[in-house]
């Protein structure tokens, strides 16, 4: 009963703030329709519309209140990226001696990534006949993040944070009813395999140990990404192995006086941040933060970047935010629809509309939002973000009439399959998007 009043008492705000406007009749009756609905009975449900040409909201309902945002986090990541990191990556830094040459990462993950043909950090280092020395910081941060599920590591959307990635720090397996065995990219750990009857048709790491256990029945091929345990030990194996030569292990500390420190950049930060929004490459958003550290404090580390970060660039939003990692990941990240609404628009004052709708998932088009409705034209261009039982999305909404909206529709706590929130969902934006706004 509380729920239905609630939800008609803020049906009742919405009719208000509309009722200046007699094109929006039809939008009313829809928002009657689907705000009341059993879908969203028993979730929490906030949504904030903003007319960018006016400035001013149109809608706000729970607004200012706060959803765990999952992956629409990563809006908040990519505009500190814009804000700081500029338009190339650096991928290694690094100083050569007569015969050596020591370097030491960024937090740059597009190294021997799958993702990304670029391999200029790669030839680099395959081409010098120096010595090479992998320097390793002495800042540690936690390869996992604060809030994340513990058991999600063998799933490759929960790859480790490291120092220096390699591989997007996934072990690709390919299983084929006619190999003895599951073939291992990078072949390296091919000898970390290991037969387990109780298994079935599947690949599980160690929790704690790059060991990988297996089985198989049936006929078809089957393939797995997987996240492996990353160290900086390991990395040097992994970097003598794909550049057949060897690599040291040495402090960075040690190495950097009166040195004249140089920089190999690696890929264009648009590649990045077009992997992390429309595919929502978690990995990619933890080391963006990463990137982001290295340049402002000489480090890499998660929690003190994101403490200046929110000392800086995020000091004079509306309602504070609870911010603990990159990628959204963790359900400890706390955000109000008012708070992405606002840095949407300031996302779009740092980069042109055109090659900001390159950079987001499209309704029916691409990313994450492929399988939503697929008009002619498209109308959607934002970022989704979901985690078991909550489901969110934002971003930018053109209407029929050529009007830019800015909006967040944010869905926690709902125990009704996903699909079934994004249908109600879809129907309330294509009546926004159909309605001509004075």
């Amino acid at each position: 009963m509380r729920s239905k009043i609630l939800h008609s008492l803020s049906l009742f705000l919405i009719i208000l703030l509309l009722a200046s406007c007699s094109s929006t009749r039809k939008l009313r009756k829809e928002l009657s329709q689907h705000l009341t609905s059993e879908v969203f009975d028993q979730s929490f449900t906030g949504f904030s519309l903003y007319d960018l040409e006016k400035r001013k909201f149109i809608i706000e309902q729970n607004s200012n209140k706060y959803f765990t945002p999952a992956s629409n986090i990563k809006l908040f990541t990519f505009y500190a990226g814009l804000k700081v990191l500029g338009d190339s990556i650096p991928g290694i830094r690094y100083y050569s001696t007569e015969d050596s040459l020591v370097f030491w990462s960024t937090g740059d993950p597009s190294f021997l990534n799958p993702k990304f043909s670029n391999s200029k950090v790669f030839d680099f280092l395959k081409s010098t006949s120096k010595e090479l020395y992998f320097a390793t910081s002495a800042t540690t941060n936690p390869p996992l993040g604060s809030g994340w599920a513990w058991d999600d590591y063998n799933d490759a959307y929960s790859a480790e944070r490291s120092q220096f990635p390699v591989y997007g720090n996934l072990v690709n397996f390919k299983w084929n009813s006619k190999d003895t065995l599951p073939v291992s990219f990078p072949s390296y750990f091919s000898d970390s395999l290991v037969k387990d009857q109780e298994l079935s048709n599947t690949i599980r790491r160690d929790v704690d140990a790059n060991t990988f256990r297996y089985h198989f029945s049936n006929e078809e091929e089957i393939e797995f990404n997987i996240p492996f345990k990353t160290s900086p030990e390991l990395t040097v194996k992994l970097l003598s192995d794909t550049l057949k030569k060897r690599v040291t292990l040495t402090s960075k500390q040690s190495r950097l006086q009166n040195r004249n420190i140089q920089t190999i950049y690696s890929v264009a930060a648009d590649s990045l941040y077009k992997e992390m929004l429309v595919e929502s490459d978690n990995f990619i958003a933890e080391q963006l933060l990463l990137l982001i550290s290295e340049k402002i404090n000489d480090n890499l580390n998660t929690k003190s970047i994101i403490e200046y970060l929110q000392s800086t660039y995020f000091k004079d939003l509306t309602d504070e935010i609870k911010w603990v990692d990159g990628s959204g990941l963790s359900r400890y990240n706390l955000i109000t629809p008012h708070s992405l609404v606002n840095i949407l628009e300031r996302i779009l004052e740092e980069v042109p509309k055109v090659k900001l709708f390159r950079l987001l998932p499209v309704n029916g088009k691409t990313g994450t939002l492929k399988n939503w409705d697929a008009l002619e034209e498209p109308y959607i261009y934002a970022k989704s973000g979901s985690l078991r039982n909550n489901y969110s999305l934002s971003g930018y909404l053109k209407t029929k009439s050529g009007k830019l909206m800015i909006f967040s529709f944010m869905n926690n706590n709902y125990v009704v399959p996903s699909s079934e929130i994004k249908k109600e969902m879809e129907k309330i934006l294509l009546e926004i998007r159909n309605i001509v706004y004075p």
